[in-house]
């Protein structure tokens, strides 16, 4: 079996397709590896195509015109992404950036629209996935508008783990690592802001920081104190379509 077909029939997104439409995507799509900080696309890329992640993690972020960076949201592997690509031909408007090693494959946007013609089950997966990402962005650009710092690391901490969360025996793992500069990036704040209150929020029990880890140690007041500032979470829900992961490891031949 080719790699590719392997792979993506490994997404929950592709599950309800045939074979025929499995082949057309496989035959048309190319495969590539970026090694860490390497980019996949440039806002001034055509936007022809979608990604899919096998291995890595991508981190899709944009710049301002002094340079600063904000990070809108990272993509593991089994996600789809630069999905706009279906709904507009023109150019990219973020930076993917592979911040560890990563298997890639690219769809040409033209193929993957013939299918989703072909089959509700893809075209409402991908019709979801793009909404649950629009509803998180408009989140946080609403909590940088209106919310302070601190409330801005609860909502965040809330939404990684409703994103990411997996059980501990301490809590609940945030399952992506991440340094206090990758917190400020996604808030719109500063690294020192950030390790100041993350400190806090570990001083009151709430959490426990490592080094790129992060423990949310109680995830029923993390819960409580996210709603009281306008933001309703569960820290433990099931997976949302289109955030699968591949469960067994790339064939080697």
């Amino acid at each position: 079996m080719d790699e590719r077909l392997w792979i993506l029939k490994r997404c929950p997104l592709f599950e309800a397709l045939n074979a025929a439409q499995l082949g057309l995507l496989e035959r048309r799509a190319k495969m590539r590896t970026f090694v860490k900080k390497n980019l996949v696309y440039l806002p001034s890329d055509s936007a022809d195509g979608v990604f899919f992640l096998a291995e890595g993690r991508i981190q899709l972020s944009s710049y301002t015109a002094e340079g600063k960076q904000t990070v809108l949201g990272f993509i593991e592997p089994g996600e789809i992404f630069g999905e706009l690509a279906l709904i507009h031909f023109g150019v990219r408007e973020e930076h993917a950036e592979a911040i560890t090693k990563s298997l890639v494959i690219w769809i040409p946007a033209s193929d993957m629209k013939s299918v989703m013609e072909q089959s509700a089950a893809l075209a409402f997966g991908m019709t979801r996935l793009m909404g649950l990402r629009r509803q998180r962005i408009e989140r946080r650009l609403k909590n940088l508008m209106f919310r302070s710092t601190r409330d801005r690391i609860l909502h965040l901490l809330c939404e990684l783990a409703e994103q990411y969360g997996r059980r501990d025996p301490a809590g609940v793992l945030i399952g992506i690592p991440l340094s206090h500069q990758d917190v400020a990036n996604l808030i719109g704040s500063t690294r020192e802001t950030v390790t100041t209150l993350l400190g806090e929020m570990q001083d009151e029990g709430l959490i426990s920081v490592g080094r790129k880890r992060i423990l949310v140690r109680n995830p029923q007041r993390l819960a409580k104190l996210a709603e009281a500032v306008g933001h309703a979470c569960d820290p433990l829900p099931d997976a949302p379509i289109g955030n699968g992961r591949i469960p067994a490891p790339l064939p080697t031949s």
